[in-house]
C-alpha cells in the first residue's frame, strides 16, 4: 500500500507500462488498485523476484508511505494471466475518509486479501473451458 504523489493518469500509465514490461520478464503477476489517495498492489511470483520488485517500488518517488500489509508465500496466483491488472478502487473498498484515517494500514490480513479476492471474482465473466481456480506458480 502507498499514497500517490501527484496522482495523474499519465503517471499511472507510466507505472503500469513499466510494471507490465518488468513483470513479464520476471514471471510476476498481480493487480494494482488505484485511486487519488491510494495504491494497493498485489505481487505474485518467485519470492526473490517479488522481493526485488518490492525494493524498487519502495524507492519509487511517485508514491510515499509504502508499507507491506500482507506478506506470505503461496503456491497459487489470483491473477496468473495479468502482468499487472489495473483496477480503480470500487465503492466497496475503503472510503477516502478511512484511508485518510489510516484504516488500510491497520487492516487485518483477511480484509486485505478479501479485497483482491473480490476483485478477482468480479473479473470473471464466464469460466473458460478447463478453468482452474488458481494456477500453481513455478517453484
Amino acid at each position: 500500500m502507498s499514497r500517490p504523489v501527484g496522482y495523474r493518469r499519465e503517471t499511472l500509465d507510466a507505472i503500469l507500462a513499466t510494471a507490465r514490461h518488468y513483470n513479464e520478464r520476471n514471471d510476476i503477476t498481480g493487480a494494482l488498485i488505484t485511486r487519488e489517495d491510494m495504491y494497493l498492489q498485489l505481487l505474485e511470483g518467485p519470492p526473490a523476484a517479488v522481493d526485488t520488485t518490492y525494493a524498487q517500488i519502495v524507492r519509487d518517488t511517485r508514491h510515499a508511505a509504502v508499507r507491506t500489509l500482507v506478506h506470505r508465500q503461496t503456491s497459487w496466483r489470483l491473477f496468473p494471466d495479468w502482468t499487472m491488472r489495473q483496477a480503480p478502487a470500487a465503492d466497496w473498498m475503503w472510503s477516502p475518509e478511512e484511508i485518510a484515517a489510516g484504516r488500510a494500514y491497520k487492516a487485518p490480513r483477511p480484509e486485505v486479501e478479501g479485497l483482491f479476492l473480490r476483485l478477482w471474482r468480479e473479473g470473471i465473466k464466464v469460466p473458460a473451458r478447463g478453468f482452474a481456480f488458481l494456477r500453481r506458480s513455478d517453484p
